[in-house]
């Protein structure tokens, strides 16, 4: 069982800036392609973005985009998910998702909460 922890979370500033991660300690993720998402109370679920766990391809929502990059460094387990021009709208809890590739597993993080306030 893959275990995913996300942290980087907190409080900032209309405008600021976040870098998110999404770590294992246990196994590789170089086979993971490795999603973020977010949910706001009484919202849907949302997807923002992804990055393949082949050629390293990333898509981003239009909600995002041109604000959030995402980035993986497969030597460290790790996922990033750098946020800037922070708009209260994001305010959200953000979660991790890594689906391996063979197989189709699929996993979560418990997720980390971002507040975007003055």
């Amino acid at each position: 069982q893959l275990q995913l922890v996300e942290s980087g979370g907190g409080l900032v500033q209309p405008g600021g800036s976040l870098t998110l991660s999404c770590a294992t300690s246990q196994y590789t993720l170089e086979y993971y392609a490795v999603g973020w998402f977010r949910q706001a109370p009484g919202k849907e679920r949302e997807a923002i973005s992804c990055i393949s766990s082949t050629d390293e391809s990333t898509y981003y929502a239009d909600s995002v985009k041109g604000r959030f990059t995402i980035s993986r460094d497969n030597s460290r387990n790790t996922v990033y998910l750098q946020m800037t021009s922070l708009k209260p709208e994001d305010t959200s809890v953000y979660l991790c998702n890594a689906e391996h590739g063979p197989t189709s597993q699929n996993y979560w993080g418990q997720g980390t909460q971002v507040t975007v306030s003055s």
